[in-house]
């Protein structure tokens, strides 16, 4: 009777034990609870593996409801390939802003928990700060702060919006990338390359302080890792790097070029894709390089703050950052400054900048007429295998 009562009482806790289990979240082998646990693997100086955990507020999927008012299409504030981002706010008042990978994203589960291990732990005022994320049955979320001015694209390729952006606006929104950028590349925890800055991907806080976001694409660097190679190119085209576009081959120079493009499209209120001369068949890159060697740079600057009557049109200084995007998409990886450098040549008029040589993807046609009819936030991938390893430095 006593033995029959030991495993009548073992069989139920076993069944309590299984049913609290499965009414728990769970990604991968990793239970979610009270807060998000995630395994980071990294080499030890034997080269031994050892996990580090990370942790993450978890916020539950009725309060992301809630907050978002049943994710409603008027709290919509943007939308691209990995889903829709919603304007929500938390039981306590905070504003906050819900990003819902859909079903169809091509950021998977891989590239979610890729953001959430990278982003949780960086601070930096030109980073956007992720508070919380909340994965429930199929739907993968994350929360960061809200900020009232969205994306640096939705006022840059505005007609309306892109008025009140003066030349000293822009100048620091350039720097304040610039600085975010060096932060991930040389001054944070880890070397981390985004691989795909753009314009849609800085955001814009209520003193239009710029914010880097998005870093489901991003890699870490481990110990004197420089570059690396992948088989799944993923990005946005006319922001990647050639030496990427075409071989898979990344490292901070790639998010140089990004940058480079990305300063191109702030001075001259164009966007590279799509863009094309009718009388050479450039592109934004070929054109910008053409009117520089002709000395008629001017001509290709946002025509409303070109202002001579205007304490915040500097042409010189305009000049010298077209210069330095040009340098930045220059063709060959070598030729491409690193971030440290740049800092240094948008700071001082005394800083030397090299005289650019020819930049990737001059031409707008052929190769490059596929890339410019893609949608602007479209999310592109090419190949079908990717290999991606991710080690502490």
């Amino acid at each position: 009777m006593i033995i029959l009562s030991v495993i009548v009482f073992f069989f139920w806790k076993r069944r309590e034990k299984q049913a609290k289990a499965d009414a728990i979240p769970n990604v991968g082998n990793r239970v979610l609870m009270n807060e998000v646990v995630i395994p980071r693997k990294k080499r030890n100086l034997t080269g031994e593996d050892e996990v580090e955990e990370l942790e993450l507020p978890l916020i539950e999927f009725e309060a992301v409801v809630t907050a978002t008012e049943h994710f409603s299409d008027c709290k919509k504030i943007g939308e691209g390939g990995f889903g829709i981002v919603y304007k929500g706010r938390l039981v306590d008042g905070q504003e906050v802003a819900v990003k819902r990978l859909s079903e169809m994203s091509a950021q998977g589960t891989h590239e979610f928990m890729n953001e959430v291990r990278l982003i949780a732990k960086l601070q930096h005022k030109n980073l956007v700060q992720l508070l919380g994320c909340c994965v429930y049955e199929g739907e993968k979320i994350l929360i960061y702060e809200y900020l009232e001015n969205l994306s640096l694209d939705s006022h840059l390729f505005d007609e309306t919006r892109s008025c009140m952006l003066n030349w000293q606006m822009r100048f620091d929104i350039i720097n304040g990338i610039a600085r975010g950028l060096l932060y991930l590349h040389q001054d944070s925890r880890f070397r981390i390359i985004h691989r795909d800055l753009k314009a849609s991907n800085v955001l814009l806080d209520k003193n239009m302080t710029p914010k880097i976001s998005d870093f489901g694409m991003a890699r870490i660097f481990g110990g004197d890792e420089t570059e690396a190679n992948t088989r799944k190119v993923v990005g946005t085209y006319g922001y990647m790097s050639p030496e990427y576009a075409m071989n898979g081959t990344f490292s901070m120079k790639s998010d140089v070029f990004s940058f480079g493009v990305l300063l191109l499209e702030i001075i001259s209120g164009k966007r590279n894709k799509g863009f094309c001369d009718s009388d050479s068949n450039l592109n934004l890159l070929g054109c910008v390089w053409r009117k520089w060697k002709e000395g008629q740079g001017l001509e290709i600057v946002d025509r409303v703050i070109i202002d001579s009557s205007s304490p915040t049109f500097r042409p010189r200084e305009i000049l010298r950052c077209m210069q330095i995007g040009l340098v930045c998409v220059q063709e060959r990886v070598e030729d491409r400054p690193m971030m440290s450098s740049l800092i240094l040549m948008l700071g001082s008029e005394a800083a030397l900048i090299p005289q650019p040589k020819h930049p990737g993807y001059c031409v707008s046609g052929s190769s490059y007429s596929s890339w410019s009819k893609r949608p602007d936030d479209e999310f592109c991938t090419v190949n079908q295998i990717t290999m991606s390893i991710i080690d502490a430095r």
